[in-house]
């Protein structure tokens, strides 16, 4: 089964929470803003995406990603069992689990989707009454700080990152709001704080 033909989840139904989506450009530091998450804000319910690249130092299977093989990643594409998937910067293959975000929404959860942009994309187009947050960095230069700083990717992955950053920019507009990421506790309090607005107003 392909992207275009898996089949859309349903709307949020009476009772249900809004999902939430946060993506923005490589090394803007999603993944650190969920974390903080995660460990400070139990009420939220993080999304643990697939993803067939190997762990970096310190991430934990089942906690900060599932790490499984190209050929556990291609059924559970077929089998219509992600939310979302995609290859990002043309490398690793990243996809939302489709049965866990259902049924933290069923079940009144303030979910959220910490995935790249072409994910997000994929998620605008099956679930339209999610709310999109875009993660922006303070500024261009700062990017490139932190993605050369973390010293997670070759100079060629670093080169391949930041020219996708570039075009990951530029689709901030498609996004319901943005949140500056210039400190981590500050943006994952903005971050938890919205969501528990507009899930308040959506109830």
């Amino acid at each position: 089964m392909s992207q275009s033909e898996q089949p859309a989840a349903p709307n949020n139904g009476p009772g249900a929470a809004p999902l939430f989506v946060l993506a923005g450009p490589t090394a803007v530091g999603k993944g650190t803003v969920a974390a903080h998450i995660r460990e400070h804000y139990p009420k939220v319910w993080l999304s643990v995406s697939a993803t067939t690249r190997p762990p970096r130092p310190g991430e934990v299977d089942g906690v900060h990603y599932h790490f499984v093989s190209q050929a556990e990643f291609d059924a559970m594409a077929a089998d219509g069992d992600l939310l979302e998937y995609a290859v990002v910067h043309g490398r690793a293959s990243y996809g939302t689990p489709r049965k866990p975000v259902l049924d933290a929404i069923a079940a009144g959860r303030l979910p959220l989707l910490e995935i790249d942009l072409q994910g997000a994309r994929q998620v605008r187009e099956r679930m339209p009454d999610a709310f999109f947050v875009f993660l922006a960095p303070p500024s261009w230069d700062e990017l490139v700080h932190r993605l050369i700083g973390r010293g997670t990717e070759s100079a060629e992955e670093q080169a391949v990152r930041l020219e996708t950053a570039r075009a990951e920019l530029a689709a901030q507009m498609e996004f319901d709001a943005t949140i500056v990421n210039e400190d981590v506790g500050v943006a994952a309090a903005e971050l938890v704080d919205l969501m528990e607005r507009h899930a308040s107003a959506a109830g």
